[in-house]
């Protein structure tokens, strides 16, 4: 695909195949939440945070809503006491991980040493 047919002239940016795909993997932790979904599969709430960091339980919540809503992720919940929810990504989602992986490997060739 060559830059004319993802972002042709005369069109807004955000209205392009281009932009909806950020506009559904922008922002801060989404990709990160999906790689780590990748790597292992099913990730609990609290597991998700500790792959991540610093990320605050509340915006973890707002972003794992975001990512099922745009059905990237798969929120299983079980009903138990205390309760249980998982999280694992979609056909959807994991047909974005080749496209992590090369952004992967462009920051292996471009990161100073």
């Amino acid at each position: 695909m060559n830059q004319e047919t993802c972002a042709p002239g005369g069109v807004a940016l955000g209205d392009t195949a281009f932009g909806y795909t950020l506009s559904l993997i922008g922002g801060k932790y989404k990709m990160l939440i999906l790689y780590a979904l990748a790597e292992n599969k099913v990730l609990r709430h609290n597991e998700l945070k500790r792959h991540l960091g610093g990320i605050a339980f509340k915006t973890l919540s707002v972003v794992l809503k975001e990512l099922e809503a745009d059905a990237l992720i798969i929120r299983k919940e079980y009903p138990q006491v205390p309760p249980k929810v998982e999280y694992s990504l979609s056909s959807k989602g994991t047909s974005l991980i080749p496209v992590l992986h090369t952004l992967c490997e462009w920051g292996e060739r471009h990161q100073p040493a």
